[in-house]
């Protein structure tokens, strides 16, 4: 289908993606995902090419918007390389830091984060929360110029490789969701230390980490932001989060809706092609009917976002549909692989795992729900 919400400079950026991916990471990807981890050198080489924060300005960033942002999202897609944490560092990580990070802040933390010298990841969830954020119980106590945290996260991408976590932590545990904090933990920080580096069924390149906070004395001018305000800097990313796995899904079904169709195509069962079969190409067509209309709906979502009018409802409607979609789909299409389909040397295979967690993380579903039930009766009003 033809697409307006890019533009040429946003297209030009897209083959330089391409070229980077197929010559960097495609032909490595495979190995990655057995060592589980994506090596510190692939880092170094994407900020080389101006492939992280490439929307923040200059001088911490490409200068661009998140048009490119979304390029870089759908070529990791069509790589089947999601277990690559360049969004996550990119686009919420570094986000944070810009909106309300002090210009002494940005100048220390974005250039490295730019060049790929450091790496960045975002600690919400503990081993007893997940969603709710108000619930999280790592705690930050403020003496004198330092704030004394303590706490435990789980599940945390790029747990392993980052130089820089940006941690959810409870400055006044009386106020409830009105006393969080977000506080920037370094590397080599005293009483920091990162735990193993956790398996999972998919994302297997991903370091998803467990990280530890023993008296850890963070300095006060590595708070973002304003004490206790840190619920309300969350709340306010977080569309951008969900608009992301939602951009990152659509990309994937469309990516491998034309893999399937080639791969029926060329297979052979009974004497003539699998695509052949009616209930191939009803399944196939039923498919390219709804990845249509998903694509035009996140689309118009990409196009509000770039005009700074995405809202939480509308991100978490896109997040919902997606992943729910491509959960469906690439299930129908690993069906229709056969037994080449739990093959790893087929990405299909590797993608149906990889997906699952779009479900989950960001907000699960039932949260997405949630916040889309919220505005029932706003139209009856």
């Amino acid at each position: 289908m033809t697409r307006t919400v890019f533009r040429d400079d946003h297209e030009l950026f897209r083959q330089q993606v391409r070229r980077f991916f197929e010559k960097e990471v495609i032909p490595f990807y495979q190995d990655w995902e057995e060592q589980g981890i994506i090596p510190k050198s692939v880092w170094l080489r994407a900020g080389q090419e101006g492939l992280l924060n490439c929307t923040l300005p200059e001088p911490y960033g490409g200068g661009g918007d998140f048009g490119h942002s979304a390029v870089l999202i759908e070529e990791l897609a069509r790589a089947n390389a999601a277990s690559i944490g360049f969004q996550l560092h990119s686009d919420i990580v570094a986000p944070y830091l810009n909106s309300y990070g002090t210009t002494e802040q940005k100048d220390r933390w974005l250039p490295p984060m730019t060049r790929g010298e450091v790496i960045g990841a975002i600690a919400m969830t503990e081993p007893g929360t997940g969603s709710d954020l108000k619930a999280v119980r790592t705690t930050a106590r403020r003496e004198g110029d330092h704030y004394v945290l303590n706490g435990q996260k789980t599940f945390i991408t790029n747990g392993q490789n980052a130089g820089l976590v940006i941690v959810v932590a409870k400055t006044d545990p009386e106020l409830g969701a009105k006393g969080i904090s977000l506080l920037v933990v370094e590397e080599g920080m005293d009483g920091f230390s990162k735990g193993r580096k956790l398996k999972k069924i998919g994302l297997r390149g991903q370091d998803t980490s467990e990280l530890f906070f023993d008296n850890v004395r963070v300095p006060a001018n590595n708070l973002l932001g304003n004490e206790n305000e840190g619920f309300k800097y969350l709340m306010h990313e977080l569309a951008q989060e969900r608009l992301v796995i939602a951009v990152r899904a659509a990309a994937s079904l469309e990516t491998h809706l034309m893999r399937t169709i080639e791969y029926t195509r060329d297979r052979k069962t009974f004497g003539q092609s699998v695509l052949s079969f009616q209930n191939t190409r009803f399944k196939l067509a039923e498919a390219k009917a709804q990845i249509a209309m998903l694509r035009s709906f996140v689309d118009d979502c990409l196009a509000q976002h770039l005009r700074r009018e995405l809202t939480p409802e509308r991100a978490a409607m896109a997040k919902l549909n997606a992943t729910a979609l491509q959960n469906r789909w690439l299930d129908e299409f690993l069906q229709l692989h056969g037994g080449y389909g739990y093959m790893t040397e087929y990405m299909i295979g590797t993608a149906w795992t990889d997906a699952r967690i779009g479900r989950i993380y960001g907000g699960s579903d039932e949260i997405m729900k949630e916040i889309i039930a919220r505005g029932l009766e706003k139209g009856l009003e």
